[in-house]
């Protein structure tokens, strides 16, 4: 039986390594650059991942395993992953270029943008970017939305 933990890095990996033509999207009017947005969050008990992609794609996981893989087929998630793509968007210019993607720190937050012309990021404090004190909160915020249509959605579906 596969380690749930290296599943959960293997799907990290992937959604970092994967390729706008690999899922055939385009660069559109409303979202010129970006196509997929990654948060990390840091805990003492590991990572957790949020991960939107511009085909649909949402899912959220563990770095010790479990998470909700597929959330993105539900409307609810759906909408908050375009707001938090969106929100990427206008807030690009708070990013800058990374050559590399480690996790978080307990207590700190990491945010991927996957571009079509490469991948952007930055860490932050997470209570800096939960009480508005950092220019990227409102991109911490719709993560933080869709995390709850994921939770929403996962509760009604008896799962």
């Amino acid at each position: 039986m596969p380690n749930p933990s290296e599943t959960m890095k293997q799907l990290r990996d992937l959604a970092l390594r994967v390729s706008a033509s690999d899922l055939e999207l385009e660069p559109t009017e409303e979202r010129p650059h970006v196509w997929g947005a990654i948060m990390e969050l840091g805990y003492p008990t590991g990572i957790a991942t949020l991960m939107t992609l511009a085909e649909g794609t949402t899912s959220l996981y563990f770095s010790n395993g479990g998470g909700v893989i597929g959330a993105g087929e539900h409307e609810a998630v759906r909408e908050a992953g375009e707001m938090f793509l969106d929100a990427v968007q206008a807030q690009l210019s708070g990013f800058q270029s990374v050559n590399e993607t480690p996790t978080p720190r307990i207590g700190r937050v990491r945010l991927y943008v996957r571009t079509f012309d490469g991948t952007l990021g930055i860490e932050a404090h997470e209570d800096d970017l939960a009480s508005d004190l950092h220019p990227l909160s409102p991109v911490f915020q719709a993560a933080h939305a869709v995390i709850a249509a994921i939770r929403e959605t996962a509760g009604k579906s008896g799962d």
